[in-house]
C-alpha cells in the first residue's frame, strides 16, 4: 500500500490537502537555522507524520503532546476537538495505477458517540478497526504480530525508532518472544506469539523462587507424613473418651472452618505475592528515576555546545524522556493492580468471615462439658490439622505451580519445535534480503551490511553487522534507512504483502553525502515512497528539490494554520 493523499479538514473546510507522489516526498521547513529565535520544531513537519500514523490506528497523543517531556500543547488540543477536525488518509494499492484497490481511513480527536473511525466509510470499534487494517494491509487475520507492531518500522517518528532498526517498539514492555514473532513474519514466515507464555513462565519461576525461601516441596511432603502420623495417634486417642454426638458434629465443623481458613490464606498469600512482585518491580523502576542535579554538569553542556554546536537536546530534555520511558513501563506493569487489590480485599474479608465462625465453633466445644484431659488431646489435634492444612496447601500451590511449568514448557516446546524446523527457509530468506541490503548499504554509507538470525535459548534473535563481523560504524539513520529500503525490495520480490512508505524523521542527521544518494539514486530504485521532515537549508545545494517538494511549513505558514 503507498500514501496516495491526506487530508486534514475543520467540519466544511480543508486546511490541507497533501498529495503523496512515488519516491522522495519532502515535507519542508523554511525556518533558516541561523534565526537563533526561530527552531522551526513547532510548524508541523512532524506532526504530518504523526497524523498518517493516528489514521494507522496511533493514539494520536504525540500529535499535542511532546513524547519525551510530556508538555501538552493545549492550543493544538482544543483546536482539534473544539473544531471536531477530521483527518483523512487516502491510501492505494498500485501508485502507478489511479484504478487500483484504495483504502480510505477517517479519523477525529472525539470520543463515545462523536467519534469518527470508519475504513472505507464503515464504522469500526478499536480493536475491530486495527484488525480491519491489518488484514486490509497484510492480508492476514493471525492474531500476533498486531497491526501496531507490524506498522512501527515504516513510521519512525519517536525516540526509540530513530534509535533502533529492529526494535522498533515500546522500550522495555515487550519480550524477546514478541520481537521473534514480529521479525519472522516479516520475512513471510507466520509462527505462532510465545510471548503470553513467556511471561506465565517467568511469573511460575518467580512463585516458585518466593515459595522456595519458606518450604521446598519434598521438605512439605517428609513433614505431612510426620503430621499425619501425629493425627493419627491422637484421633485414637481421643475416640477413647466417651462424648456425646454434638461435640463429634461441632468438631468435624471446626475442623472443616480451618481447613477453609488454610486454602483461602493460601490464596490469599498467592494474591499478595503477586501483588508483591508487582510492587517490587515498580518499586525498582521508581528507584531507576533520574533525579541528577543537572547543575552540576551544566558546564560540560556547555563545552559539548562549543565542541558541537548541533546538539539540540540540553541534559535536562535526555533526563526528563528517560523518566517518561519510565513512566511508561510503570503504568504497563501495574495494569492489573487494582483487580488484584479488588481480590485481596474479598479474600480477605472470607477470611474474617471464618475466623469469626471459627471462634464460635469453638466456643460451643468449650461449653459441651468435655473432660479436661480430652479438651487438651481436642486443641493438639486441631493444632495439627491447623498445620496439616497449611502444608496441603503449600503443596498443593507447588504441585499446580510445577504441573503449570510442565504444560507451559511443553507448549513451548512443540512452538519452538515448530519454529526450529523453518530454519532452512528462515536463513534463506535472510540471505535473499541481505542481497538487498548490503547493496544498498555499501552504496550509501560505504559498508557492506547484513542481517543475521540466531535462535539464543529457544528464541530467534536478529542482529545487524557488516562482513566483518564488526558493528557497523555508519550513522544509525543510514542503516535504517538502507534496512527499509531494502526491505521494501525484498517483499515485493517475494510477494509478502507490506506498506511500500517509509517515514523518516530526523534525516537531516545524515550526512550530505547520503542525502544526496538518497534524493538522485537509491529510493528510485525502490517501489516506494520516502516521506522526509526536514529544514530546507539542510538539503543539498546543488539539488533541484522541488519535484520533491509536497509541503512546504514556515513559523508564518504553520500545518494547521493557526498561530
Amino acid at each position: 500500500m503507498f500514501l496516495k493523499s491526506l487530508i486534514i479538514q475543520n467540519k466544511d473546510e480543508i486546511i490541507r490537502n497533501i498529495p503523496f507522489h512515488k519516491g522522495i516526498n519532502l515535507i519542508i521547513d523554511e525556518t533558516p537555522s541561523e534565526n537563533k529565535t526561530a527552531s522551526g520544531n513547532s510548524v508541523g513537519k512532524t506532526t504530518v507524520l504523526r497524523l498518517i500514523d493516528y489514521c494507522l490506528d496511533g493514539s494520536g497523543e504525540n500529535i499535542f503532546v511532546d513524547p519525551e517531556f510530556k508538555t501538552k500543547n493545549h492550543k493544538i488540543e482544543n483546536f482539534l476537538k473544539e473544531n471536531n477536525v477530521v483527518i483523512t488518509l487516502n491510501l492505494i494499492e498500485d501508485i502507478n495505477d489511479e484504478y487500483s484497490r484504495k483504502i480510505e481511513i477517517r479519523r477525529n480527536f472525539l470520543n463515545y458517540k462523536n467519534k469518527i473511525q470508519t475504513i472505507n466509510g464503515e464504522q469500526y470499534t478499536s480493536v475491530d478497526f486495527s484488525n480491519e487494517l491489518k488484514r486490509l494491509i497484510f492480508k492476514t487475520e493471525s492474531i500476533h504480530p498486531t497491526f501496531k507492531q507490524l506498522k512501527s518500522k515504516n513510521i519512525r517518528d519517536e525516540k526509540n525508532k530513530l534509535v533502533n532498526t529492529l526494535r522498533v517498539l515500546a522500550p522495555n514492555v515487550v519480550t524477546d518472544a514478541v520481537y521473534e514473532a514480529l521479525h519472522l513474519f516479516w520475512f513471510g514466515i507466520d509462527v505462532e506469539s510465545k510471548d503470553q507464555l513467556v511471561r506465565d513462565k517467568n511469573l511460575e519461576e518467580r512463585l516458585q523462587s518466593r515459595l522456595r525461601k519458606d518450604n521446598n516441596l519434598s521438605q512439605i511432603k517428609q513433614s505431612l507424613i510426620i503430621i499425619n502420623k501425629r493425627i493419627k495417634e491422637l484421633d485414637e486417642a481421643k475416640n477413647k473418651f466417651n462424648v456425646n454426638e454434638n461435640y463429634e458434629v461441632e468438631l468435624a465443623l471446626l475442623n472443616g472452618t480451618i481447613e477453609e481458613i488454610n486454602k483461602n490464606s493460601s490464596e490469599l498469600s498467592r494474591l499478595e505475592l503477586r501483588k508483591e512482585l508487582i510492587v517490587e518491580s515498580k518499586a525498582n523502576l521508581e528507584k531507576d528515576f533520574a533525579n541528577i542535579d543537572s547543575s552540576q554538569i551544566a558546564n560540560m553542556y556547555k563545552k559539548a555546545k562549543v565542541l558541537a554546536p548541533n546538539i539540540q537536546k540540553t541534559f535536562e530534555d535526555t533526563l526528563n524522556f528517560y523518566n517518561g520511558m519510565i513512566e511508561k513501563k510503570l503504568a504497563f506493569i501495574t495494569e492489573e493492580l487494582p483487580d488484584l487489590n479488588f481480590e485481596i480485599q474479598n479474600k480477605k474479608n472470607k477470611i474474617n468471615n471464618l475466623l469469626s465462625e471459627e471462634k464460635t465453633l469453638k466456643e460451643k466445644l468449650k461449653k459441651s462439658g468435655a473432660i479436661e484431659d480430652l479438651q487438651v488431646t481436642i486443641e493438639e489435634l486441631n493444632s495439627f490439622y491447623e498445620k496439616k492444612g497449611n502444608l496441603e496447601e503449600q503443596k498443593r500451590v507447588w504441585e499446580n505451580s510445577t504441573k503449570n511449568l510442565e504444560k507451559i514448557q511443553e507448549q513451548l516446546t512443540i512452538i519452538n519445535n515448530d519454529i526450529s524446523s523453518k530454519d532452512e527457509i528462515i536463513q534463506k530468506k535472510i540471505q535473499e534480503f541481505n542481497v538487498f541490503f548490503s547493496d544498498i548499504s555499501s552504496r550509501l554509507d560505504g559498508e557492506y551490511s547484513l542481517l543475521s538470525a540466531d535462535n539464543l535459548d529457544g528464541v530467534y534473535k536478529f542482529n545487524i553487522g557488516n562482513i566483518d563481523g564488526n558493528p557497523g560504524t555508519g550513522g544509525k539513520k543510514s542503516q535504517m534507512a538502507s534496512f527499509d529500503l531494502a526491505y521494501i525490495k525484498f517483499a515485493d520480490e517475494y510477494e509478502i504483502p507490506c506498506l511500500h512508505f517509509v517515514l523518516q524523521d530526523q534525516i537531516e542527521n545524515v550526512h550530505s553525502n547520503q542525502i544526496t544518494n538518497l534524493l538522485t539514486e537509491i529510493v528510485n530504485e525502490v517501489n516506494c515512497q520516502y516521506v522526509l521532515p526536514v529544514l530546507r537549508d539542510k538539503l543539498p545545494l546543488d539539488i533541484d528539490i522541488s519535484c520533491f517538494e509536497v509541503l512546504s511549513l514556515s513559523e508564518k505558514e504553520k500545518l494547521f494554520k493557526i498561530s
